[in-house]
């Protein structure tokens, strides 16, 4: 079996996270990460590269070192120095850095000065107020951890979604070749999209007697058979995650896929409604007395309860069922209606792709426009352009789009929002670009009053577009600000500006609640992959996603406009 790119990825942030943690050299820590994040975003699997020979050294902060030791865990399936940092390192610590609060130096710190080595050692050094007084904590981060140590045994036990894909879509393949098998599908949160899966239940229908239970305990990435049986059989995967693969007949298969799909309170609510009806809907189809009266499809179990088909992402029993009864359902957006993508990095600044190769990714995508959004500051630093820079780029986009036919590059930056509410660039400037995505990149902890009151004075610039990553969340690394998405909604409304549902896994900040009340106000949401490779581009599906799970539909998105109806809205 082929190592993921997304597994090989894990490896070497791990390995990155452990050295940092025992206090090795920041410049290797480093060149693990940045190696990490170059085979994550890579859009040709490394196990392809290596058994094609490719020079790996080619790729973007990937030296001879960690090219042999991706080449090493493509063809082992391991890295010994992982293992070797692993004994150095209690496990403990390393699953601290997933704490909200905590990084790898945070921990280190812990365990040197208060011998923290496990989630009862940091509690009680919070209680005792011994972690605040830490140097480099302080009172608000031991808040933070505080509240960070509650969601953290939910989190350890879930992988994003783009995980999950990439671990399901082997063992898919690997059971579909069974002789016999019929339909196979995965339910459970992951159909129903959500950003994190905990485990993956997979449903089948096959030929009396297919071997499909023997084919999943035989499958080499499992490391633990917990039962076999003939209609149900559960493994743990080398990853940590549990499979459920359950054999159906087909004449339930429809009731199913509904009910495995969840969510619980949703089916809770659908078999209260089959109850008022002198129904019973259970996995194995709705029935009158013990006559089966429907189950074999999806839509054929809704419509026995009298509604609807449902959408996987709407339910959640957040008003769906309400909205079906009442004809008021959404027709939730499609990666189909997306016609550009409005952020994304090339290598002028952050991203690994020159304009044109974005462009040339961009358009086999099928889009027809794409928005260049490098990062710029009025003065040069930290490898930013300076603003000589971004009018050389905006010259050299016009030249580009003078030969492109398929698609149109529109002049973009990314510009920080100022303390002050400023934007980081001068007006003239703006006024030459297309679109601009404005960020809060700095002083992420003022008050909400203060926050908020900062955002709207940003959209008060007539430049102002787009809103990018609105909550400032980054992972576990960086929590969300304190602001009244209420009032910057409406605010963004009145003064024609948009919020950004950016798609890298790491944000996804603007959540499937802040899509409902973004819908709700009447404001328009711009889904953007944030791209710094070309495989990022794929992202955009990861926040249409979320933007279903979200309920807005085709017309509550910006960039699924015509090139002609978007620079209409851009203008303010």
């Amino acid at each position: 079996m082929t190592v993921s790119n997304a597994e090989i990825a894990r490896m070497l942030e791990e390995l990155a996270e452990l050295l940092e943690i025992s206090g090795e050299n920041p410049f290797r820590v480093r060149a693990y990460r940045n190696a990490a994040r170059t085979v994550e975003g890579h859009a040709k699997p490394m196990a392809e590269l290596v058994s094609e020979g490719a020079d790996l050294v080619k790729l973007p902060g990937i030296g001879e070192a960690i090219a042999r030791k991706i080449q090493l865990i493509v063809r082992e399936g391991a890295l010994p120095q992982l293992e070797e940092a692993r004994q150095r390192v209690p496990p403990v610590l390393e699953a601290l850095t997933h704490v909200r609060g905590l990084g790898p130096k945070r921990v280190k710190a812990l365990y040197d000065a208060l011998r923290v080595e496990s989630v009862e050692d940091l509690r009680r050094a919070l209680r005792e107020g011994r972690v605040r007084d830490l140097p480099g904590f302080g009172e608000q981060t031991a808040r933070l951890v505080e509240e960070g140590i509650k969601t953290f045994k939910a989190a350890e036990r879930r992988v994003p979604w783009l995980e999950a894909e990439e671990i399901a879509k082997p063992l898919v393949a690997w059971l579909s070749a069974v002789e016999g098998v019929g339909k196979l599908i995965i339910a459970g949160s992951y159909r129903r999209r959500r950003s994190a899966v905990g485990d993956l239940d997979i449903l089948a229908t096959c030929r009396k007697g297919a071997p499909v239970m023997s084919r999943l305990t035989e499958y080499p990435q499992v490391t633990e058979v917990i039962s076999k049986g003939d209609t149900r059989s559960s493994v743990i995967l080398r990853y940590g995650l549990q499979v459920d693969l359950r054999v159906v007949p087909r004449a339930s298969y429809g009731a199913a896929l509904q009910y495995f799909t969840g969510s619980k309170a949703h089916n809770i609510a659908l078999r209260r409604r089959a109850a008022l009806r002198g129904l019973k809907l259970n996995e194995y189809g709705v029935f009158a007395g013990d006559k089966q009266v429907a189950g074999r499809t999806e839509k054929e179990v809704y419509a026995r309860v009298g509604l609807p088909f449902i959408e996987p992402e709407l339910r959640e029993d957040q008003g769906e069922i309400d909205a079906a009864l009442a004809g008021e359902l959404p027709r939730p957006v499609t990666l189909g209606d997306v016609r550009g993508d409005l952020h994304c990095l090339t290598d002028a600044s952050d991203g690994h792709l020159s304009v044109k190769a974005l462009a040339t990714a961009a358009s086999k995508r099928g889009y027809q426009y794409v928005a260049v959004t490098d990062r710029f500051r009025r003065a040069a630093g930290a490898g930013r352009p300076d603003l000589k820079r971004l009018r050389r780029q905006m010259a050299a986009i016009d030249r580009l789009n003078d030969r492109l036919e398929k698609i149109v590059v529109l002049k973009g930056c990314e510009i920080d929002i100022l303390v002050d509410g400023a934007l980081d660039l001068p007006d003239e400037v703006l006024a030459a670009v297309d679109l601009t995505v404005c960020a809060v990149r700095s002083h992420f902890d003022l008050s909400r009053a203060r926050q908020t009151a900062r955002l709207l004075r940003a959209m008060d610039n007539p430049h102002f577009n787009i809103l990018a990553h609105p909550t400032g969340r980054f992972g576990d690394e960086r929590p969300p600000m304190d602001v009244d998405f209420e009032r910057i909604m409406q605010g963004a409304k009145e003064r024609g500006c948009f919020l950004e549902l950016n798609a890298q896994p790491s944000r996804l900040d603007f959540s499937d609640i802040h899509c409902r009340l973004a819908r709700e106000i009447g404001v328009k949401v711009a889904v953007s992959s944030g791209a710094q490779h070309e495989a990022h581009l794929d992202y955009m599906r990861l926040g249409v996603f979320q933007a279903r799970r979200g309920w807005l539909e085709k017309g509550d998105v910006v960039n699924t406009r015509s090139l002609a109806q978007l620079r209409l809205l851009l203008r303010r």
